[in-house]
């Protein structure tokens, strides 16, 4: 189906829209059928339902859907912020090279400040500090003589992780 065309009315997609969100803000359920699940309660096939979501993320109210696991009840219970000084000519190749570890659940760029010199960021989770550590020096070994420091900031707390939340509006 092509974005530009839409089997729902204006007034019946914001309506859709807007239970979609409500349905959604807390997470999806931990369901065989995730989608058939929210389908059922749209009122909607599983089609539409998809199609929905296309169209929602098409026209930019839905930046992407995603699992946000909680590591520390998988069993990661170290992690940590690795923190890189990367050579500026090179870190276009090597930061999705770092991203793309297994270990890494998510890895940037970020422009230095006057007082810090890191530019490449990669949060990694492990059952324990040696597990950490080893894959501190997995990076390391990835990064090569275009690393000239590191560090590694640890979180001192959980941060709640939430989806997309909408108040009312009075």
């Amino acid at each position: 189906m092509s974005a530009c065309t839409s089997p729902f009315e204006p007034a019946q997609q914001a309506e859709l829209a807007r239970r979609l969100v409500s349905l959604t803000e807390g997470g999806l359920p931990l369901v065989d059928d995730p989608w058939g699940w929210l389908a059922e309660r749209l009122e909607l096939s599983v089609e539409a339902t998809l199609a929905l979501l296309q169209q929602l993320q098409a026209g930019g109210a839905i930046r992407r859907i995603a699992a946000v696991p909680n590591h520390y009840r998988l069993g990661y219970r170290h992690n940590g912020m690795t923190v890189w000084d990367v050579d500026d000519g090179e870190i276009a190749r090597l930061g999705p090279l770092i991203g793309a570890q297994a270990f890494v659940s998510h890895c940037y760029r970020r422009p230095r400040q006057d007082d810090w010199r890191y530019n490449l960021f990669a949060m990694v989770h492990g059952r324990s500090a040696e597990e950490i550590d080893g894959y501190r020096a997995e990076i390391r070994a990835l990064l090569g003589s275009a690393c000239r420091a590191d560090e590694m900031l640890v979180s001192s707390r959980i941060l709640k992780k939430t989806g997309l939340r909408v108040g009312s509006r009075t």
